[in-house]
């Protein structure tokens, strides 16, 4: 049986038939499968039960057996019995699907032979999987490429959610091997990047659904589909049973734990994520899920606290797994290519700059990310391997990350080195950070936070009197500027005060320097401005008012008719409008010499020459009488002798206004302003009687084209597009129909 370099998918062996009969067979056969049967899996027991104990490792003992002496096959029998019992491949898909993952807690009395039992189901299941995604174990014994990726693809040995539980089950310790393993069986089959193209839309349905079952929403463009309608009827984390609060957090936790590793061992697959959005999605899943489990963990009362604290340290642990899983991506899309120097490495850094622009809305997510992995070592790696570089985006950007960390009420491990990042690129573009500066003329350094620290008043205060418990001679003021010079840390304070290595701008302070007095603000009463400032009711300026002139609602007593028939603020504002009245004083008249009447004080030298020219009469000045307007009393309040009729009817009206808006100096009015009147007249009396003017007529044809069309043709052909349906030949056969009905057809 010579087996030498010839491929097992062309290799013919000869196995013995009847007595005195050999046939030949291909060496993978279904006839020469070993009848076997593989036990599925079954996860140890979480009691300390010695029964459940026992029954486990008499489990495990079988399993093991069946696949150290599976691996023991040589190549042809280990083929055909991967490929062609259906019992082993379930054995297997059974660990992977029940097998304890790392986070899981160990039972309290586990045994150590139950542990080493376990130990040894999960080697055997390893070495099974590494051999099965061996093409070519050695020259004598190997698949042709092809074929093997065919093998392994149509007997679906291999999927993509079986190697993401390996990746997270076997990736510890094993990650070069699985690394290896996972890229031999993606080159030697493509296919599985389609495969993988297709699962990650599933994988984002995930954080969908823990969204859902927050009650929250994921908006905008990173929404799969449409909010429904029943949503506002979701429980929210507070809200759900323990039990919902339980599974929900432990879905979370094997979904991220699952899908880094993948992206830990298999590099590769960061481009098929990236490619739909997975970060924009992360980012915001995590703005809108982690705060609310947090606070959902921390105010709910369970039961058991272990519980509560096992919930917690797996929310941490997805946390960090999410933010590392935005690094991967970041890297392997991002910054791997640019730090390679390829030949769009202008592309990929305007990328890295975008994606870390838009993670700028998402407060909480920015600063974790910040936290683990420095934003401003990444930008600065750009500046080293771009030197023209936009610097007002990358000040911005590392702005907006300080202010993340503002707005979450933490303060930055790494300011310094954003500091440094953001001198480099304002040095690069030639102008000067210009830094805030300590009061009392210390002198900031770069790593010193300055303004930008969130360090409360009681902080303050706590520090002060810690430093000031040892060195009662300095002033407050100085030591508030040395905090400031040394990021807020009193041992470094004490330590450079007592050596004498305080930088030059607080050398020359003065050490006892008074704290600054802080200007009050003015009491808001004191600057507000009302209508209703010193009025009898203005509690404010006021310490007694007329409680008998305030009341709730209708006084006692009044209705709603004596309310309607009072007319007294009438007669109040006839004497408001009578005090402005002009009275006319009366001219005294007294007899004279000659027995004519004559004014007393008329002065007969008056010179009244020019009086009749009225000269500078109507200049259009302040004072003149003739540029104000005379005062007319409201016609309500004048005193009518006689009831006058007003005749009704819209002719009168229209004579009266055309007479009374008629120039008296004009011999012939003009004809267009008649005509003007008339239309605005005609088209008045249309609308009041219900009259709808005819109708534009249709302009479908429009301009010839490529010249444009006007918006009246588009709306046009858009009318007669909607509205062609309902005659013509396009309602032919429903009227055919609808005549055949009535007779009118014979059929």
């Amino acid at each position: 049986m010579a087996m030498a370099l010839v491929p097992l998918d062309e290799l013919q062996v000869t196995e013995p038939g009847p007595p005195g009969k050999e046939h030949t067979l291909p060496a993978l056969h279904p006839d020469r499968k070993e009848e076997r049967c593989f036990l599925p899996y079954k996860s140890p027991p979480e009691s300390g039960s010695p029964a459940e104990a026992e029954e486990f490792l008499e489990h495990a003992k079988f399993i093991t057996e069946d696949l150290e002496w599976l691996l023991a096959l040589p190549h042809d029998k280990f083929w055909c019995q991967v490929v062609f019992d259906e019992s082993l491949q379930r054995c297997l898909d059974s660990y992977l699907h029940h097998a304890p993952r790392g986070l899981d807690l160990a039972a309290p009395a586990s045994s150590p032979a139950v542990v080493a039992a376990q130990r040894g189901v999960h080697r055997a299941v390893f070495l099974a999987f590494l051999r099965m995604a061996t093409h070519k174990e050695s020259k004598e014994n190997f698949i042709t490429p092809a074929v093997f990726g065919e093998i392994i693809y149509e007997n679906f040995l291999f999927d993509i959610p079986k190697i993401l539980d390996l990746c997270v089950l076997f990736g510890k310790g094993n990650s070069q091997l699985l690394h290896k393993m996972i890229d031999n069986i993606f080159t030697q089959q493509p296919s599985y990047y389609i495969d993988l193209d297709e699962t990650v839309p599933t994988v984002l349905q995930v954080f969908d659904t823990i969204l859902d079952k927050c009650g929250l929403y994921c908006e905008g463009a990173t929404a799969m589909e449409p909010m429904k309608l029943s949503s506002h009827k979701q429980p929210t984390a507070m809200t759900m049973s323990q039990q919902d609060l339980v599974d929900l957090v432990l879905y979370l936790c094997d979904s991220t734990t699952t899908i880094h590793a993948f992206l830990d061992i298999f590099p590769a697959a960061c481009s098929s994520f990236h490619s739909h959005g997975f970060l924009g999605r992360l980012s915001s899943f995590y703005e809108s899920a982690v705060p609310d489990l947090e606070k959902a963990l921390r105010k709910r009362n369970f039961d058991d606290k272990r519980v509560q604290e096992d919930l917690w340290k797996r929310l941490s642990h997805s946390c960090r797994e999410i933010v590392e899983m935005a690094h991967l991506l970041l890297h392997h899309t991002c910054l791997q290519p640019i730090l390679e120097g390829g030949e769009n490495t202008q592309t990929f850094a305007e990328e890295l700059l975008l994606l870390f622009t838009s993670f700028l809305p998402e407060k909480r997510f920015l600063s974790d990310y910040d936290e683990q992995f420095p934003i401003a070592d990444d930008i600065s790696l750009l500046q080293q391997a771009l030197p023209v570089m936009d610097e007002t985006r990358t000040s911005y950007l590392l702005q907006g990350v300080q202010s993340a960390w503002d707005s979450v009420g933490r303060r930055s491990r790494h300011r310094g080195a954003a500091a440094r990042a953001e001198g480099a690129a304002s040095a690069s573009s030639g102008l000067e950070l210009q830094e805030a500066r300590p009061p009392q003329g210390a002198e900031a350094t770069p790593d010193a936070p300055g303004k930008g620290n969130n360090v409360s008043e009681a902080e303050q205060e706590s520090l002060l009197s810690c430093i000031r418990d040892l060195l009662p001679d300095l002033g407050e003021g100085f030591l508030l500027a040395c905090l400031r010079e040394y990021n807020y840390s009193s041992e470094l304070v004490i330590n450079n005060i007592l050596e004498g290595r305080l930088t030059p701008g607080l050398d020359r302070m003065d050490r006892a320097a008074p704290r600054p007095v802080k200007e009050e603000l003015p009491d808001v009463l004191d600057v507000r401005s009302n209508v209703f400032d010193d009025d009898e009711f203005d509690v404010f300026r006021r310490d007694q008012v007329d409680m008998s002139r305030v009341w709730k609602g209708r006084r006692k007593g009044e209705n709603a008719r004596e309310m309607l028939n009072d007319k007294q603020h009438i007669a109040e504002q006839k004497a408001r409008y009578l005090a402005y009245e002009t009275v006319v004083d009366e001219v005294v008249l007294e007899p004279g010499e000659d027995g004519e009447a004559y004014d007393p004080n008329y002065d007969d030298e008056y010179d009244d020459t020019y009086d009749e020219s009225q000269v500078g009469a109507n200049d259009l000045d302040g004072d003149s009488l003739l540029s104000r307007r005379p005062f007319t009393v409201p016609q309500i309040l004048r005193k009518v002798n006689k009831p006058e009729l007003e005749e009704e009817g819209e002719d009168d009206e229209e004579e009266e206004t055309l007479q009374n808006n008629v120039n008296r100096d004009q011999f012939v009015q003009d004809p267009a302003l008649l005509r003007e009147r008339a239309e605005a007249r005609r088209a008045a009396m249309h609308q009041r009687r219900g009259f709808r003017p005819e109708p534009r007529p249709s302009n479908v044809v429009g301009q010839p084209k490529g010249q444009g069309q006007k918006q009246e043709t588009v709306l046009d052909r858009r009318k007669k597009e909607a509205a062609k349906g309902r005659g013509a030949n396009h309602n032919r056969r429903n009227m055919a129909d609808r005549k055949r009905n009535k007779g009118m057809i014979p059929s």
